[in-house]
C-alpha cells in the first residue's frame, strides 16, 4: 500500500471532516466498486458500551472480501482463512472521521508463502482503488 500522511506500517489511511455515518456508507460503495462485499461488521463502540460500560468515540470494523481472490489465496494456503477477511476500520476522531485500511502484504508475510506475494498486491491495489474513490467522494462533496 502506499504511504500517505497518518499512514503506519500495517494500514493506510484516510481522515475527512465528514460525519461518521456518511463515511461509513461511502467506504461501503467504495469498497463494493472496488470488487469487495462486507462479510463482517463489528461496532466496537456498542459492543464496549455493552460488555464494559464505557464510552469510547464511534468506530466500525468492516470484513471486506473480494471473493475471486480470497479464492485463490486459499487454494495457494488453506489456513489464510485465519487472516481474512481484511479489516477496514472507520472510526470517529474529535470532529473528523478516519478510515483505515490494513495492509494485506503484511497479512501474508505472516505465512512465509511468497505464492501469495502477488495476490496480495492485488488487493491492495483493489483496497487503494476503494480510498481513491472515498476520497473523490469528498472532495468533491
Amino acid at each position: 500500500m502506499t504511504t500517505a500522511p497518518g499512514t503506519t506500517a500495517y494500514c493506510a489511511t484516510f481522515q475527512t471532516d465528514r460525519p461518521f455515518g456518511s463515511v461509513v456508507t461511502d467506504i461501503r460503495t467504495a469498497l463494493a466498486a472496488a470488487g469487495f462485499g462486507i462479510l463482517t461488521e463489528i461496532d466496537v463502540r456498542a459492543t464496549l458500551e455493552a460488555k464494559l460500560a464505557v464510552e469510547v468515540p464511534a468506530q466500525v470494523i468492516l470484513g471486506a472480501c473480494n471473493p475471486p481472490l480470497a479464492y485463490r489465496a486459499l487454494e495457494v494456503e488453506p489456513s489464510l482463512g485465519t487472516l481474512l477477511p481484511c479489516n477496514v476500520v472507520v472510526r470517529g476522531r474529535g470532529g473528523s472521521t478516519v478510515v483505515e485500511v490494513v495492509d494485506p502484504s503484511i497479512l501474508v508475510s505472516a505465512t512465509g508463502n511468497e505464492r501469495l506475494v502477488p495476490i496480495a498486491r492485488e488487493v491492495s491495489e483493489k483496497l487503494e482503488a476503494a480510498l481513491r474513490g472515498l476520497r473523490t467522494a469528498h472532495s468533491e462533496a
